[in-house]
């Protein structure tokens, strides 16, 4: 990073209301790289219409973990839609590595885009908490610096619990109240004197 810049690794980004652009309206994005060559992150926050087991089916996978069968896979942002990406607990030294993982630093947490980890699930391995997307949020330099200085995202420490164990349509609020901050106390209007 150069000198006089942010690093937002291992945050939330949490869309302003009047968001311009109509993806991340409402969005939660969990920052996991940012350099200054750019920006990626995954949206935490929005659900669609596929299930963990359906999506391993469609790898030739059989996935008997019940507590993850039905949980649904989430919309990462518009880059790469057909591709998945999971969001896991790091693993101890002597856990999984996977083929294509990144470690982000200040979490403990990684995110790998190679089938192994899906392979290592559906043997009953793995981590124990995940996070699936279908595609991927990412920033050119300077585009994820200058959207924050438009007021499009409030930005804050990110926690584990809020992206395994908070429900979906309860990650928005609960990254707010990071913060200190109650959604009704938000304009969708910049202020004017």
């Amino acid at each position: 990073m150069a000198d006089g810049s942010i690093n937002l690794t291992n945050q939330f980004l949490i869309a302003m209301p009047g968001m311009a652009d109509g993806t991340f309206s409402g969005a939660v994005v969990y920052l996991c790289e940012h350099t200054d060559k750019g920006a990626l992150g995954l949206v935490i926050n929005k659900p669609i219409d596929i299930k963990l087991k359906n999506l391993f089916e469609k790898v030739e996978l059989t996935l008997d973990r019940e507590d993850l069968a039905e949980q649904p896979v989430y919309f990462g942002g518009p880059v790469q839609t057909e591709r998945g990406f999971v969001l896991h607990e790091r693993l101890g030294a002597d856990g999984g590595h996977y083929n294509s993982s990144l470690a982000i630093p200040g979490g403990d947490l990684e995110m790998t885009t190679s089938k192994d980890v899906l392979e290592a699930l559906a043997n009953g391995a793995g981590p124990k908490k995940i996070l699936v997307t279908l595609g991927y949020s990412g920033w050119s330099a300077g585009q994820l610096e200058e959207e924050i200085g438009r007021n499009g995202w409030l930005t804050v420490d990110a926690t584990p619990e809020i992206i395994f164990d908070t429900p979906a349509e309860d990650r928005y609020e609960r990254a707010l109240s990071l913060l200190g901050i109650d959604p009704r106390m938000l304009s969708g209007e910049a202020g004017h004197a």
